[in-house]
């Protein structure tokens, strides 16, 4: 006769079965793993301890996080990893945020907020959807107040992108005299006027390539549209005339641009149609036509290429009476390349892409400015999508990370990441997945917006159900939810 074994204890108190090897029980086993993931939820009470109130009350959310892992409630301190796990951080970026200065990116205190799930009427700031007079009662913020920091910061930002347009090297060469002398009198402009409007135009466009936050750079936008249009409703000889359509023709594909990248399709679908129009009262063939492919791409980017195909068709047919020596041609191929992919036809997606390439054949410097950026430093990646689309995810993965390795902007970096991201999936290789997934929402997290890269990561999440049963993939599809893509007010 064998001898008894001896009842064993979970350190919550239930008794594990003998066949049961680990020394916790099933429930609390799965209450640690979701603790690598997701902040517990803790009672009331959790946030009324002194050492709790002390770090709210100084509006610091590092110290904040801090206080929330040493609180006696845990049973120990958390370690930093696992916090820093939870709020997208690194554990060495989080001890910064503990024992640097308080941070006030409002878009990350949300965040972190939302993740630690601290009551809203306990922030210093608001939450979508909660009551501003409802905080005010803890915090001590009247919902006046709060909209003056709002409008103040809004201020600030605006002023902080003014004079990033100043610093600009082309800024020294504006004519300012002249500028302000036009608004007043927009009738008959002469052709050192327009040549600084064009000046502006070109400046208004860095402005955007270099912000992080494209919308921030509609105010001014708006502001010189509003000079061009007051100039093409004064008489005006037919040259200047002219030379104001092309500069409208521009300006509406900026806006077009800042409405996308901020989720405003229709918006931008009408600044695009705005566009065609004043490039083709202009007879402006090159700019008509990039208009019309930009209007053409929010097809293939909502995936109805079917609405795409007569835009680039038109585009395309515009594109043979531009100038020859601009890369209009080329840069439609290529978005008629992400269309035939789209439907599937790879031979015409090939012959698009060899026709894009043609673009590294062009004599002298290539116009990689305003509305015409193409220049082939994107080739790479438009193959790279192409193969994605087509779920060849060998040939994806070679064009992809070849222009990973360019030097390229956080925004292009995250938008590539989130593509190599879908090509784990095609290949079910969950820590390739992971690996790029969690590297794209770090360059989000770099631009200060989710914006583009946000959306490219959204798209992402039904296509994650499959390796859900995965801890890390299921942290990735909650951080990805957390995202908040944002649209122009």
């Amino acid at each position: 006769m064998g001898m008894r074994q001896s009842a064993r204890y979970c350190r919550c108190g239930t008794r594990l079965a003998q066949d049961h090897r680990d020394p916790i029980c099933a429930a609390c086993l799965e209450q640690r793993r979701n603790a690598l993931v997701n902040a517990p939820e803790v009672p009331p009470e959790f946030w009324r301890t002194d050492q709790m109130r002390d770090a709210l009350n100084a509006w610091h959310m590092g110290l904040v996080i801090q206080a929330y892992r040493y609180h006696p409630w845990h049973g120990r301190p958390l370690p930093q990893g696992v916090v820093a796990g939870w709020c997208g951080l690194t554990q060495t970026q989080l001890s910064r945020l503990e024992n640097g200065s308080a941070p006030h990116d409002l878009t990350k205190l949300m965040q972190w907020a939302r993740v630690l799930r601290i009551p809203a009427e306990l922030l210093w700031f608001k939450l979508p959807g909660t009551s501003v007079l409802a905080i005010s009662a803890d915090a001590g913020l009247r919902e006046d107040d709060w909209q003056d920091d709002v409008n103040r910061r809004e201020v600030l930002r605006l002023l902080s992108l003014a004079g990033s347009l100043l610093a600009v090297p082309a800024a020294a060469q504006l004519d300012l005299e002249r500028l302000a002398a036009a608004a007043q009198r927009p009738a008959r402009l002469d052709v050192a006027t327009v040549d600084e409007y064009d000046r502006v135009n070109a400046q208004l466009w860095r402005t955007f390539s270099s912000s992080k936050s494209k919308r921030l750079t509609l105010p001014m936008v708006r502001r010189q549209l509003d000079v061009l249009a007051q100039a093409l409703q004064a008489p005006q000889v037919p040259t200047i005339r002219q030379r104001l359509c092309v500069l409208a023709a521009d300006l509406f594909q900026l806006c077009g641009e800042i409405f996308f990248d901020s989720n405003q399709y229709t918006d931008a679908a009408q600044c695009y149609s705005l566009a065609a129009n004043a490039g083709k009262e202009a007879e402006a063939f090159d700019l008509w036509a990039c208009a019309m492919t930009r209007h053409a791409f929010l097809g293939v980017y909502e995936r109805q290429f079917a609405k795409a195909v007569p835009l680039l068709d038109g585009a395309a047919a515009l594109a043979k009476h531009g100038d020859s020596s601009l890369a209009t041609r080329h840069w439609v191929a290529a978005v008629q390349a992400q269309t035939y992919a789209g439907v599937g036809d790879i031979a015409a997606c090939e012959r698009a892409l060899d026709e894009a390439e043609r673009v590294t054949q062009l004599s002298g410097q290539v116009h990689t400015s305003g509305w015409l950026r193409f220049e082939g430093s994107r080739l790479a990646e438009e193959r790279g999508r192409c193969y994605v689309e087509l779920r060849r995810p060998e040939l994806a993965e070679v064009a992809l990370t070849d222009a990973l390795s360019q030097d390229i902007s956080v925004r292009r970096r995250g938008s590539l990441l989130a593509d190599l991201a879908l090509v784990g999936i095609q290949r079910r290789d969950p820590d390739e997945l992971i690996m790029y997934g969690n590297a794209a929402l770090d360059a989000v997290r770099q631009t200060g917006s989710a914006g583009y890269v946000g959306r490219r990561l959204h798209s992402l999440r039904p296509q994650l159900k499959p390796f859900l049963a995965d801890s890390h993939v299921r942290h990735l599809d909650q951080q990805i939810g957390q995202l908040e893509t944002v649209s122009v007010a």
